[in-house]
């Protein structure tokens, strides 16, 4: 919550959340593309791709602090360049995968989550005049 309040300190002069949700809106655009990606990458057996994913999402989630995702894309990244940073060994691409299988499950579920609180709390900010008909993006 700590992040998301300093990215809506951002519209402060402008009196409304345009930039806020604009930002979030991307976030999300980004997310389902990532995800989708990842599900590609990972039939092809891209390690490295998915590292690299991993990376970029989990970046983007701390921008706007979606830590779970974050934490989870971290995950991702470290089993894409074939480590386990929970037990320090070396992974098999094979292993690796596995293991990206099941992260990314659980990072689609904790990102379906924070879509739902983030259009929740826009929607309201919405019914409060706070963000502008022209600049939503359902």
């Amino acid at each position: 919550m700590e992040t998301f309040e300093q990215i809506l300190e951002l519209d402060e002069d402008s009196e409304s959340y345009d930039f806020a949700w604009e930002m979030a809106s991307a976030y999300m655009d980004q997310a389902e593309t990532t995800f989708e990606e990842m599900e590609e990458a990972i039939a092809k057996g891209e390690c490295k791709k998915l590292s690299s994913l991993g990376h970029f999402l989990k970046g983007s989630s701390a921008t706007l602090g979606v830590t779970k995702v974050q934490n989870s894309c971290e995950l991702i990244q470290h089993y894409g360049d074939l480590r386990d940073i929970k037990t320090g060994k070396i992974l098999t691409s094979d292993v690796a995968l596995s293991k990206i299988s099941a992260v990314l499950k659980e990072a689609k579920e904790q990102y379906k989550e924070a879509e739902i609180w983030l259009r929740k709390w826009y929607s309201e900010a919405k019914a409060q005049g706070r963000i502008t008909e022209e600049n939503e993006d359902d």
